[in-house]
């Protein structure tokens, strides 16, 4: 697998290595390594930073080795989700990170390639997993063949945002069993109302988008990997996460918001009364987002979100105390 099969066009580059520009010399992990892109323009762009790229996925991790072959002394790259890497850093010996980044979501090659099974538009086995076919655990099959409907249905509409999802599992379950994705892309079609059809691209797009979450539990390893990159980091490190789907970004706003408050609940009117430490800073409120050229030329960066914050030294005294 070279980085030309496995092309990975890195999501806002210029604000992740403008982020990174001011952290302490060490190990920035790229946590979500895909293809290499943002590792190879961190390690481009500053000679006093190395990079440990983790990815799930085998085929992202043999491209991006190939892809950061020519700072061989400077990158290091291990098959690995990213809730486990506080263990793969203690595995090879580095202490504190200067930087940990997060480009959650799918990767394109992994939607454009049919045998992976996270696309509507390709015919493939219904799949998804992101560690790749021979990977264990249940797959988009499993899922969609013996959900029982209510729970099939609450899923779509959480974590898929469909507001046709009661009709969607209804239609599903009733077309049993599925096997490849271009039947359910179809079921799943003619399951919404023409009208609502023809708007807002493919009509199956948030079906799919939801049983690649659900599939790979995204949501629910990403807390606490958020809070394990934030507890490694280095004074002055920084730690960036780019979102592309709602559910996404309430967690990272979540962890960030409380690296930030220490976890502090008292009213912001009044003293903190609870003992909250801060552990780190907000670089700016809020999010950064894809300039309008970038999302001209890469439309899958659209709906891109970008949090940054810093860790902090000697956290200050809670909020109101001398």
């Amino acid at each position: 697998m070279s980085e030309a099969s496995f092309p990975h066009l890195p999501v806002m580059v210029h604000d992740v290595v403008d982020l990174f520009a001011s952290v302490p010399p060490g190990v920035v992990v790229d946590a979500t390594v895909g293809g290499g892109g943002h590792a190879e323009a961190l390690l481009s762009a500053h000679p006093h930073l190395r990079v440990l790229g983790l990815d799930r996925d085998p085929d992202a991790v043999a491209a991006a080795s190939r892809r950061l072959a020519p700072f061989v002394e400077r990158a290091q790259v291990r098959l690995s989700p990213f809730d486990r890497l506080a263990d793969v850093m203690i595995d090879l010996g580095h202490h504190h990170a200067s930087g940990v980044l997060f480009d959650l979501g799918v990767s394109s090659p992994q939607l454009d390639r049919a045998e992976r099974g996270f696309s509507y538009r390709r015919e493939g086995p219904l799949d998804m997993r992101m560690a790749g076919p021979g990977a264990g655990g249940p797959t988009a099959a499993d899922v969609v063949n013996a959900t029982p409907e209510a729970d099939l249905a609450g899923l779509i509409a959480e974590l898929g945002g469909e507001r046709f999802a009661a009709r969607i599992a209804r239609a599903i379950v009733a077309a049993r069993p599925l096997a490849s994705t271009t039947e359910l892309a179809a079921v799943v079609r003619d399951a919404i109302p023409a009208p609502a059809r023809r708007r807002g691209g493919h009509p199956a797009t948030r079906t799919f988008q939801a049983l690649r979450i659900a599939v790979n539990r995204e949501l629910e390893l990403l807390p606490g990997a958020l809070d394990a990159a934030i507890g490694v980091l280095a004074t002055g490190g920084r730690c960036l996460a780019l979102a592309y789907h709602s559910g996404e970004d309430r967690i990272v706003k979540s962890r960030f918001r409380h690296a930030v408050t220490g976890g502090c609940t008292c009213p912001p009117a009044l003293p903190c009364a609870c003992g909250a430490r801060p552990v780190a800073r907000r670089i700016r409120n809020g999010t950064r987002t894809p300039s309008a050229g970038e999302q001209e030329s890469n439309p899958r960066s659209s709906s891109a979100r970008l949090r940054a914050i810093e860790k902090i030294d000697h956290p200050p005294s809670p909020r109101g105390a001398p």
